[in-house]
C-alpha cells in the first residue's frame, strides 16, 4: 500500500481562523502537498466543499478542548478525493484565549467510504440501530448493548451492568428463551425467537429476537439483535380478525380472480359451503358461474355478465343449483376489488340464500300451515282441521280418534348419529305416518320428536284399533341412514270423541296422558285414554311437587356406607346414600322415589344437593383432622346429559376447597354402554379434572368389555344379584369370581357391594376381590356416627 494511503499520524496546526500554520511529514504523504505551499492557506481548501461547510459548522464557537470526532472527505494535490475522520482539539494561550486547532487524522484513510465507517467506534454505530443490539455473556449477563435496549427495558447503563437477560421476560417465556441461550453456546446454531421484553413496570413490548455465538480471546458469547413486532402482530390480529369475520358470516363469500373470460374461484367462507353443499376443495379453481341453474334467469345473468366485463359492483336475485341437486334462489351482490397498482384483480361475490323468503311469498299459506322439515301439518292446522273433525263428528255421530306419537330414544339418535340423522328419521317417520292413514285424516308435527294423528270420522272403535295396530307394525322398521340402519320405536296415546273429552283441547292432553303412560311401559305400545290414567297423571305431579318442596325444605340428606379393604380390614371411603325424611310417610329409601325423579327430572336438582353436601362432608372431616377418605356418589344418565355437568362438579369442589380424588363419581354400566361416544367422552373429563371414576352395577346386564377396557376407570363395583349368588352352602359364586377376574383382567380394582353374610365376605376374600360394602361390616350411617367409627379406628 503507498504510505499516503495509510497514515495514522498525520496532523497540522491552524490559527483561530483556521488558517495553516504547521505541517508535519505525514501530512505530506496522505495530501501529496509539500508543507511552503500549504502553510498560510485556510483548511479548508484541504476539504470538499460540503466537508468544509461541516467543519465549519462543527468547529464555530469552539469553547472545548476536544471536538467529537468528523467523518470528512478530504482532496490530494493531485485531486483525488478521500474519506478520513479527523479529530480536532482547540488551543488556548498563556491567558485562556482560544488561539487555533489542532487537527490530527485519528483513523486510518482509505480511498473507500467504508474504510473510514468501518474505523467508527462499535457503541456509535449500534446505537444507530434501530432494534435493540446486546451481547451476552453464558451465564446471561450483558457485555454489551445499545441505547434503544436500555430504553426498551427501562434500565439506565449502570442497572443493564447489573441485570441478568432472564429478568426482562416474563415467567410464562424465560424457560423457551433459557433454551434458545443454551442452544447458540452449544451447537452455534443461530436462532430466532419471539417473545415480550418487560420494561421495570412491567409493561410488555413484543420482539423478534435473533442470536448468533462468537468467540473472542478464547471466550463464547450470544451476539443478537432484536426488532419490535407490536405493529406486524397487531396488522396479524387484524387479519385474524378479518379471516374470522370472513367464516363467522352467516352469507356466503367467494373470492375469485380475474382471468381472461373466467373468474376462477379463490376462496370461499364456510358460509357458502352451508348453502351450496360444495366442500371448500370442490369449488377452488373453478369457475364461479359453474352453479348456474340451466335455462333459468337469463336476463339476470347477462347483467351479470356485462358488469363483470366492465369492472363495475352488480346485484342481482337468480336460481343456483346445490350440489345435491336442489335449486336455490341467490341473491348476489359482486363488488371488484383493485389491487396496489389500482388495476381490478379479484370480484368479492356475498351470497344470500333467499329461497325460503322466496317459497314463503309463493306458498305462504303452506309456510304457514306446515312443517318445514317433514311438509306436514304444524300445530296451528292441527287445532283447525280437529275442530273441523269434531264440528263433522257431532252432525254424522261418528268418532274422533286423535292420537299423540312420540317417538322414543330420539334424543339418542341426535347423540349418537347426529342431527342429519335425527331430521331424516323425523322425514321417514312423517312419511310412514302419512301413508298408513286416509287422505281425510291429518297428520300433524306437534314439536321436536312429537306428531299428532286427527282421524276424522271413524265408523267404530274397532276400526279405529285395527288403523293403529298397522301404524305401530309400520313405525317398528329401522330407518337407513349413512349406511346404518337406526332402529326406531313410538309410544302412542288415544283419546276418541266424545268418550275422553268434548273439546279438541280436552282430547289432546288426554291423548298426552295416554302416551306419557306407553312411554312409560318403554315397549313401543299404544294406550288407550282411561280416567285411571287421569288420576295416576295427576298422583305423578303431586309427587313431583313433593321432591321440589323437599329441596327447598331441606327434607333429603344422606348417609354414609364404609368401604373396607378386604385384606386388612381398614375402611377405604364411603358411598353417599341419599334418603327422604317424608312429612306424612317417614324416612323414604332411595327406590321409592329416584326412579320418578329421573323421569321427571328432579334427579338433576338432587345431584346438585347430593354433590354439595359431600363436598361439606369431605371438608368437615378435614377440619376435624381424620384421614382423606373418598366418597362415592352415584349419578344418572340425565345428570350427566345435562349440559356443563363436568365444569358444574369443578365449581363445586373448587368452592369447597376439595382435592379431586376425594370424590368418586359413580356411573351405571347400562346408561355407559348405551352411548359409547358419550360416555368416553364423560369418564375421560372426569379423569382429567383428577376425580376417581368407577362403573356401578357391573354384572347387571350386557356388558362391552371391549368398550370399558378403553375407559380410565378407578374401580369397579360388581352388582348386588352377584353377590347375592355366592352359595353358603357350597361357598361358591361362579358369577361373582368371573366378574372379580374381569375387573382384574382390565387392571381395575373390584368391589362388592350389598355383602350381607359372613360366607360372602370369605368367599369375596378368597378370590381376591378388593373391597365391600355392606351390611355384614356397616349399614349406612349419619356422619356423626363416621366419626365416631373413624375415631374408634384410630384408638384401635
Amino acid at each position: 500500500m503507498h504510505p499516503s494511503e495509510s497514515t495514522k499520524h498525520a496532523a497540522f496546526l491552524t490559527d483561530r481562523d483556521r488558517h495553516v500554520l504547521t505541517w508535519n511529514a505525514e501530512c505530506e504523504d496522505l495530501f501529496g502537498i509539500p508543507g511552503q505551499a500549504i502553510i498560510g492557506q485556510p483548511a479548508s481548501r484541504l476539504l470538499t466543499e460540503e466537508s468544509a461547510i461541516a467543519c465549519a459548522e462543527s468547529w464555530r464557537g469552539a469553547s472545548a478542548s476536544a471536538l467529537p470526532p468528523l467523518l470528512v472527505r478530504i482532496v490530494r494535490g493531485d485531486g483525488r478525493v478521500m474519506a478520513a475522520e479527523i479529530g480536532p482539539v482547540a488551543q488556548y494561550d498563556q491567558h485562556g484565549q482560544f488561539n487555533g486547532f489542532i487537527v490530527r487524522f485519528v483513523t486510518e484513510l482509505g480511498e473507500t467510504e467504508s474504510a473510514a465507517i468501518g474505523s467508527m467506534p462499535l457503541r456509535d454505530i449500534i446505537n444507530l440501530l434501530p432494534g435493540t443490539f446486546y451481547v451476552l455473556r453464558a451465564d446471561g449477563t450483558f457485555v454489551l448493548w445499545n441505547k434503544t435496549l436500555e430504553e426498551v427495558v427501562g434500565r439506565d447503563a449502570a442497572e443493564m451492568q447489573q441485570a441478568h437477560s432472564a429478568e426482562m421476560f416474563d415467567v410464562s417465556e424465560r424457560r423457551l428463551i433459557d433454551a434458545k441461550v443454551r442452544q447458540v453456546f452449544e451447537t452455534g446454531e443461530k436462532v430466532y425467537v419471539e417473545a415480550n421484553l418487560l420494561d421495570k413496570d412491567g409493561r410488555a413490548t413484543p420482539y423478534l429476537l435473533c442470536g448468533a455465538r462468537i468467540e473472542r480471546m478464547g471466550q463464547l458469547y450470544l451476539c443478537g439483535m432484536g426488532f419490535d413486532v407490536a405493529a406486524r402482530r397487531a396488522q396479524e390480529e387484524q387479519l385474524r380478525l378479518r379471516e374470522r369475520a370472513l367464516h363467522a358470516a352467516s352469507n356466503g363469500i367467494v373470492i375469485t380472480r380475474c382471468a381472461g373470460p373466467d373468474s376462477p374461484i379463490e376462496y370461499v367462507n364456510p358460509a357458502f359451503e352451508r348453502i351450496t353443499g360444495y366442500r371448500f376443495d370442490e369449488v377452488v379453481g373453478r369457475d364461479s358461474r359453474f352453479m348456474a341453474a340451466p335455462g333459468m334467469d337469463e336476463r339476470e345473468r347477462d347483467e351479470l355478465r356485462r358488469a363483470v366485463e366492465e369492472r363495475r359492483e352488480v346485484n342481482v336475485t337468480l336460481r343456483n343449483v346445490r350440489k345435491n341437486g336442489e335449486l336455490f334462489w341467490n341473491d348476489l351482490t359482486i363488488t371488484p376489488v383493485a389491487d396496489a397498482k389500482g388495476q381490478i384483480s379479484h370480484f368479492i361475490g356475498v351470497i344470500v340464500d333467499v329461497t325460503a323468503s322466496k317459497q314463503r311469498t309463493a306458498h305462504l299459506e303452506h309456510e304457514v300451515n306446515h312443517d318445514a322439515l317433514t311438509g306436514l301439518a304444524n300445530r296451528t292446522l292441527m287445532w283447525d282441521r280437529l275442530e273441523q273433525a269434531l264440528h263433522l263428528a257431532q252432525r254424522n255421530k261418528s268418532l274422533v280418534a286423535t292420537v299423540l306419537i312420540d317417538l322414543n330414544g330420539f334424543k339418542q339418535i341426535n347423540d349418537t348419529h347426529g342431527h342429519e340423522a335425527g331430521d331424516e328419521v323425523l322425514v321417514v317417520v312423517a312419511k310412514r305416518l302419512q301413508a298408513s292413514v286416509r287422505e281425510t285424516d291429518t297428520v300433524a308435527r306437534l314439536s321436536g320428536d312429537e306428531f299428532v294423528l286427527v282421524l276424522a270420522n271413524q265408523p267404530s272403535l274397532r276400526y279405529t284399533v285395527r288403523m293403529l295396530e298397522r301404524l305401530r307394525q309400520g313405525m317398528n322398521k329401522p330407518v337407513a341412514f349413512d349406511s346404518t340402519e337406526i332402529p326406531v320405536g313410538a309410544s302412542m296415546g288415544v283419546s276418541i270423541y266424545p268418550h275422553d273429552g268434548d273439546t279438541a283441547f280436552d282430547l289432546v292432553r288426554a291423548a298426552d296422558v295416554a302416551m306419557y303412560h306407553a312411554k312409560a311401559t318403554k315397549r313401543n305400545e299404544i294406550h288407550f285414554f282411561s280416567s285411571d290414567m287421569k288420576s295416576s297423571t295427576e298422583a305423578k305431579q303431586q309427587l313431583e311437587n313433593s321432591m321440589q318442596t323437599a329441596v327447598e325444605k331441606g327434607q333429603l340428606f344422606l348417609l354414609y356406607q364404609p368401604r373396607i379393604c378386604l385384606q386388612t380390614g381398614n375402611i377405604k371411603g364411603f358411598e353417599a346414600l341419599l334418603r327422604w325424611r317424608h312429612a306424612q310417610q317417614g324416612v323414604l329409601l332411595p327406590a321409592s322415589f329416584l326412579p320418578e325423579a329421573e323421569e321427571n327430572g328432579m334427579i338433576i336438582p338432587f345431584g346438585h344437593l347430593v354433590l354439595e353436601e359431600v363436598c361439606q362432608f369431605l371438608h368437615r372431616m378435614r377440619e376435624r383432622g381424620y384421614p382423606d377418605l373418598p366418597v362415592s356418589v352415584n349419578v344418572s344418565h340425565r345428570e350427566y346429559v345435562a349440559p356443563h355437568y363436568v365444569e358444574h362438579v369443578a365449581e363445586v369442589l373448587r368452592r369447597n376447597e376439595i382435592a379431586p380424588e376425594l370424590l368418586e363419581i359413580e356411573l351405571h354400566e347400562e346408561a355407559l354402554v348405551r352411548n359409547h361416544h358419550l360416555g368416553r367422552d364423560l369418564v375421560a373429563q372426569l379423569s382429567e379434572l383428577g376425580v376417581l371414576r368407577s362403573v356401578d352395577a357391573f354384572g347387571d346386564g350386557l356388558s362391552d368389555l371391549n368398550y370399558l377396557q378403553k375407559l380410565p376407570l378407578s374401580h369397579i363395583k360388581m352388582s348386588k344379584v352377584a353377590v347375592h349368588q355366592i352359595s353358603a352352602e357350597t361357598r361358591t359364586g361362579p358369577m361373582a369370581k368371573t366378574l372379580i377376574d374381569i375387573g382384574h383382567n382390565l387392571n381395575v380394582p373390584v368391589i362388592a357391594e350389598c355383602v350381607e353374610t359372613r360366607a360372602q365376605m370369605e368367599f369375596l376374600r378368597t378370590n381376591a376381590c378388593d373391597e365391600m360394602q355392606g351390611r355384614y361390616f356397616k349399614g349406612p350411617l349419619a356422619a356423626d356416627a363416621i366419626e365416631e367409627l373413624l375415631t374408634a379406628g384410630a384408638d384401635s
